[in-house]
């Protein structure tokens, strides 16, 4: 038969007595029964037993006989004709359970009284927008999907209205649709502290005149009143923590003087289609776009007349409103943003008397670690230093976040409606520290050398730890997905990739075999990992399904801290390509440093 061997769903088709739809029952792997009989006697493993594994085999020292005993109570269902422990099934169900997750804590542990510049923050772009930078709708949905998420620096666009006596946030320039800012306020006062209770930063986008500038001051005073940090109209000499901002929201935006002083920057490429071909291919994989049919209604004229520029690079027209800008509005900024200069190294200038706030597109700051590195991570030792996407992200797609964490880049900005593996990164960073959106910075983001000297991405180190990752095996999927999901006429064949985002020197990929025609595949292969900057290293995991004749499809992804890792046979529930967890797929992995 020609069709044969065209494609695996026609080989099925012909063969399908040969490669059934079947559902095996899922089996502790051997190194697992192995470790159930050593820690156990005559079938049973006791609370003692158990409490030995835990400290032996889990790295836990701190495990104490009643975690032992809760584990045993939880799955005594399990071992229902042995009330003194756990047989072999439900000892896999604990390893495999949700009481067994991949991360040492679930709350924050990170000291929190350092200044603000001594934190990864989580970080939003443009977190007003439903979809695509060019034609999406503006509203205050996404701005509240943010914050659940943990996100702590939401940005607002603020312009005049239609009529000129009201505030509008929405995209300059291009066809979003506007959304009101006082609804943009109240959510955000509504949502702000439900995932954490540490401190809100607004980076305010300001296109208005100075009677508009006193209309938002007297908005977001009556909105947020007690809620407002509002040190005064000067620079701070150094950032308060996040612990003594606890539940405070802090607007960021340069001072009107500084907005009128800045120049308008045009863009050099007006040819949209160019922009759409062009865009996304980077370090992580091909983003999923966002492009549609209304973007060919944008034109191109728009972005030759500099329209869609981002906060750094704005001209607020009239010379003579500096005299006029409103002195409250002045006193709402608790962080002072300053105005990009054109040379790189004058941007990065240190006053020791003033913490501001810098911005760079992943463009400029690209250009910068080039020749520049060791400058941008000393500003960032005091000072903020944000990053955002480059201006063609029309389908906002995001960047490789770990060139600014590296260099110290505190709010690396990032596309929240969108997907994909960059993304993957961001959720995995602001895993740590409990989720509450600030990560403190490693020691060697930090400190000054006795020559001076501060960390250098670029050198190459020795390897401080080698991560040795055992990846056994992977199942749920068949509650998760559909029968025919992954293929019309037979089980799934699945792999895994398992690696490391992380400086140069330590960042790798590698793959697993293909199981075929098993719904819960047993890998059972081990991985090693040196790892010369492991505080800055983050564990990459995704699970496919090989298609001979297609592209493969998606079966799960995470990203973990490395320096949250907790040693031993853990759990790892995986996530959606939009980063949402799954009910039931997870793997059994096994963590151990050396």
């Amino acid at each position: 038969m020609v069709e044969l061997a065209m494609s695996k769903q026609t080989y099925r088709v012909c063969l399908c007595f040969t490669r059934r739809y079947k559902l095996s029952v899922a089996e502790a792997p051997s190194e697992i029964k192995e470790l159930f009989e050593r820690y156990s006697e005559n079938g049973i493993m006791t609370v003692d037993q158990l409490h030995k594994f835990m400290i032996e085999v889990q790295g836990e020292d701190k495990a104490t006989k009643e975690d032992a005993e809760a584990i045993m109570e939880k799955h005594k269902h399990l071992s229902v004709f042995h009330r003194k422990g756990l047989n072999l099934e439900a000892f896999f169900r604990y390893l495999f359970g949700d009481v067994n997750p991949p991360l040492s804590s679930h709350k924050v542990h990170h000291d929190m009284t350092a200044p603000l510049s001594h934190y990864f923050i989580f970080t939003g772009h443009n977190s007003y927008l439903t979809g695509n930078q060019l034609s999406s709708d503006c509203s205050d949905v996404p701005i509240i999907k943010a914050l659940h998420r943990g996100v702590r620096v939401i940005e607002l666009d603020m312009w005049p209205n239609s009529t000129k006596d009201d505030v509008d946030i929405l995209h300059g320039g291009t066809l979003t649709t506007p959304v009101e800012l006082i609804k943009c306020l109240s959510s955000i006062k509504e949502h702000a502290f439900v995932a954490s209770e540490y401190p809100v930063v607004l980076t305010l986008e300001d296109h208005l005149t100075p009677d508009l500038q006193a209309k938002v001051a007297e908005m977001v005073t009556q909105t947020f009143g007690e809620l407002l940090f509002s040190p005064g109209s000067e620079c701070l000499a150094e950032f308060p923590s996040p612990d003594s901002l606890k539940r405070k929201i802090i607007v960021s935006t340069k001072p009107p003087k500084e907005y009128l002083e800045s120049k308008s920057i045009k863009e050099k490429d007006g040819d949209l289609q160019k922009i759409k071909d062009s865009t996304e291919e980077e370090a992580w994989g091909k983003e999923v776009p966002y492009f549609n049919d209304d973007f060919e209604a944008f034109d191109k004229n728009n972005l030759e007349q500099g329209e869609h520029r981002d906060e750094e690079d704005q001209d607020c027209g009239d010379p003579k409103l500096p005299q006029n800008a409103a002195p409250e509005y002045k006193h709402l900024i608790g962080i002072h943003a300053r105005k990009r200069k054109s040379e790189i190294k004058e941007c990065l200038l240190v006053d020791p008397n003033k913490a501001t706030r810098v911005s760079l597109s992943e463009e400029k700051l690209e250009k910068a670690v080039k020749n520049h590195g060791t400058d941008v991570i000393r500003f960032t030792h005091n000072n903020l230093l944000r990053v955002y996407p480059k201006t063609t992200r029309f389908d906002s797609s995001n960047y490789n976040p770990l060139i600014g964490w590296m260099h110290g880049a505190q709010m690396v900005a990032f596309n929240m409606q969108g997907h994909g593996r960059s993304l993957w990164l961001m959720d995995g960073m602001f895993r740590a520290n409990g989720g509450c959106g600030y990560v403190k910075k490693p020691d060697i983001l930090l400190k000054v050398g006795p020559q001076n000297e501060v960390f250098d991405p670029k050198k190459t180190l020795p390897v401080k730890k080698t991560l040795k990752v055992k990846i056994y095996m992977g199942e749920g999927w068949y509650l998760d997905f559909g029968r025919t999901h992954f293929d019309l006429y037979s089980p799934p064949d699945f792999y895994a990739k398992v690696g490391i985002g992380g400086v140069p020197a330590d960042s790798v990929m590698k793959k697993t075999r293909i199981i075929e025609d098993n719904w819960i595949p047993t890998w059972d292969e081990e991985f090693e990992f040196p790892l010369t900057v492991p505080e800055l290293a983050l564990l990459r995991i995704e699970v496919h399904e090989y298609d001979m004749s297609e592209k493969d499809d998606f079966g799960g992804q995470t990203c973990l801290p490395v320096s949250e890792l907790r040693t031993g046979i853990r759990s790892v529930p995986l996530h959606s390509q939009k980063g949402e967890q799954y009910k039931s797929v997870k793997l059994l992995m096994r963590f151990e440093f050396v």
